[in-house]
């Protein structure tokens, strides 16, 4: 055991004894290998290593200096420099951390810029320093702030926790909030671990996630003299939590399972349809057969109630198209019902000086036998440079656009609703990236099931997709709903409200999911109470910390 505490204490002392450019490249390397924690991956027991030696590269950063008394003959200014430069260090260390997290977890959005090399390729190298960089700037206040909080023994790890939580709680609800990635999701990939999402929700994970992360660094640092009781205290974060969440899974999925609900069977269609190629004027055609072609029954005993397409996927406005909708009344099975992801134009009162004559929106219609619209959603949250640009006007007089190139880009809906179809219990529809706000994806009228419509087709064959798979399976679990995802290129998936995978297609492949639609189960004690157990943590976390001040333990 002694040569064990040793052999931590050695590296602690290693990496606190790094100069500032080692510290900061340590830092990078830590955050880029804390990716392989993450979904896809989920080798979270990484989070052993990156996080603590985050906090022990830190732990190295001397005091602050005091300012410069005034000597009586001829006084001096303080040494400003001196004086901030234990903050300045922090905040660049934690920031090369969430650099290197958010470049090697972020990558492929310059996926997207590529779809039309020519008019986009250029802005790759400005997104790849410029995204990254300015969510490191959470790691950074964070880091900045638990050193103000604490400093030494068992309270800096307890301020790290703190800290970081509500910077991840901030990264989802600063502008419009970008919660991918938070560090709770590196226990998401495990059936067994994410149920505890049901109580709590992300945020509440992410806490539990740091605890168990930042463990070890109650062993070394600055205050700490190990023994008995902090071995025994890792062991019980590091292990013992894990033991009790997969416990607690290994319960909640040995309960009975829903029965399906009656007398509904979706089919919900992968086209597979390239980026590149989905809206070239003469693919068209091409495209929209094949979306009929794959929906089609092939006869009647498949039973097929509702057809569902993934986010924009007829390569037109469907609803000015009569032809088209003829096509697909001739498509459906009689009485079946079609779900599709849309682009839908709203007239203006008049043209605009630009040229603009309508709004455009990002929609999720459904169409009965007859191809007739019966409801329509609006999708409401957004992708800034996407699907618009901050500023529109003024970006868009210096001839920057975004990468759907809709003049003035998209309009926003009113926020989460559930649709009515007929035939089905009522869907909250989610469009794309719309799924992955905890919290967020269902309102007051409480809809039967979700519905997620997306093209991930912009990213390509990268670990974007399978990132937003496992987020869009975290709502089912939180929510206690079943998520039936559509993707244009994958994963189109049937999630249980569990979060168990029913079937799903894999990425880059074209084919039909036909299966049942599981049913809900009871509110779950998070979409009961929201973010209400997160909070009473973050208060635990402020008492343990004033605790550990007010107590000044000998540690």
């Amino acid at each position: 055991m002694q040569g064990f505490l040793g052999g931590v204490a050695g590296l602690a002392a290693w990496l606190g004894a790094r100069s500032a450019a080692q510290r900061m490249g340590l830092a990078a390397v830590l955050g880029g290998a804390t990716v392989l924690a993450m979904p896809p991956f989920g080798l979270w027991p990484l989070l052993f290593i990156t996080y603590p030696g985050l906090v022990w590269l830190l732990d190295g950063i001397a005091p602050d200096a005091p300012p410069a008394p005034p000597a009586p003959p001829a006084p001096q200014a303080p040494d400003v420099s001196s004086r901030f430069a234990g903050w300045r260090a922090t905040a660049a260390t934690a920031w090369a951390f969430g650099f290197g997290f958010f470049i090697s977890g972020l990558y492929w959005i310059g996926s997207a810029f590529l779809v039309e090399a020519d008019a986009f390729a250029w802005m790759i190298p400005f997104v790849a320093m410029i995204l990254p960089g300015g969510l490191a700037l959470f790691f950074a206040l964070a880091a900045v702030a638990a050193r103000a909080v604490a400093r030494r023994g068992p309270a800096r790890v307890i301020a790290y926790v703190l800290a970081f939580a509500l910077a991840e709680w901030l990264r989802g609800h600063v502008l419009t909030g970008f919660p991918w990635n938070a560090a709770g999701y590196a226990l998401s990939v495990s059936d067994w671990l994410v149920q505890a999402t049901a109580l709590w929700g992300l945020y509440g994970h992410t806490v539990i996630t740091l605890l168990i992360a930042l463990a070890p660094a109650l062993l070394a640092g600055p205050g700490i003299a190990p023994g008995r009781r902090h071995v025994a205290a890792v062991l019980c974060l590091a292990l013992g939590m894990p033991m009790l969440m997969y416990g607690f899974g290994a319960w909640r999925l040995s309960g009975p399972e829903p029965v399906d609900v009656a007398d509904v069977r979706l089919r919900i269609v992968q086209p597979n349809i390239a980026q590149k190629d989905k809206w070239r004027p003469e693919l068209r055609a091409a495209n929209f057969s094949r979306l009929l072609r794959l929906s089609r029954a092939e006869d009647d005993a498949a039973g097929i109630t509702h057809v569902i397409w993934p986010e924009s996927a007829p390569p037109f406005l469907l609803a000015d198209n009569a032809d088209a909708r003829a096509l697909i009344a001739h498509m459906l099975p009689p009485g079946a019902h079609l779900i599709t992801g849309a682009v839908r134009a709203e007239p203006l009162p008049r043209a605009r000086p630009d040229g603009r004559w309508a709004r455009f929106f990002n929609s999720v219609m459904v169409l009965d036998s007859d191809a007739r619209i019966l409801d329509v959603y609006d999708k409401a949250h957004l992708v800034p440079f996407g699907e618009y640009l901050p500023a529109q006007g003024l970006l868009e007089a210096i001839g920057l656009q975004q990468l759907t190139r809709q003049r003035g880009g998209y309009a926003s809906g009113p926020g989460p609703r559930p649709m009515s179809v007929p035939g089905a219990p009522s869907v909250g529809p989610l469009v794309c990236y719309e799924v992955i706000f905890p919290g967020s994806v269902v309102s007051d009228q409480r809809p039967q099931w979700l519905l997620n419509t997306t093209n991930d087709a912009w990213f390509g064959n990268s670990i974007g997709p399978r990132q937003h798979f496992y987020q869009a399976r975290m709502r089912a679990v939180e929510e206690g709903l079943p998520v039936i995802r559509a993707a244009n290129t994958g994963i189109s998936a049937v999630i249980g409200p569990k979060g168990q995978v029913r079937a799903m297609l894999e990425l880059g492949q074209a084919g039909v999911l036909d299966q049942p639609l599981p049913a809900q189960i009871d509110k779950t004690i998070y979409s009961r109470n929201g973010d209400t157990i997160f909070l009473i943590m973050i208060a635990v976390c402020v008492l343990t910390i004033l605790y550990f001040k007010v107590s000044k333990s000998k540690v």
